[in-house]
């Protein structure tokens, strides 16, 4: 069963640093503001190599994020992590794309090994 893919269109409101884990995982996490009746504020994660989308991206930029949806159990808890693989700049007042990097590719569905220890 291929995973589904979700977007998300909104204002980028935070970008984090990179973190990187004694297991040589890194992520990178931002937060998009949705442009609602009722704004949400949702909190993204770019993992590996695509870290670098968010390079070429500021607080206050309207973006697309195109996500897959991850789930996990770790120590009998549950989590759910939003994992952006591509992300666009968009122009003030429109939809069109200026693309800051898309391309998804064959590892799109990245997860942790048992060894990483780490539950996102």
């Amino acid at each position: 069963m291929a995973s589904k893919t979700y977007e998300i269109e909104g204002v980028v409101k935070v970008v984090e640093d990179m973190q990187t884990f004694d297991s040589g995982f890194t992520k990178r996490e931002f937060v998009v503001t949705t442009e609602e009746d009722y704004p949400q504020d949702v909190k993204l994660e770019c993992v590996k190599d695509r870290c670098s989308l968010l390079d070429n991206v500021s607080v206050g930029d309207r973006v697309m994020a195109a996500f897959n949806l991850r789930g996990n159990e770790y120590n009998g808890r549950y989590y759910v992590n939003l994992q952006a693989w591509r992300l666009s700049k968009l122009e003030d007042g429109s939809n069109a794309k200026a693309a800051v990097a898309a391309s998804p590719a064959e590892d799109d569905n990245l997860t942790l090994d048992d060894s990483d220890n780490e539950p996102f």
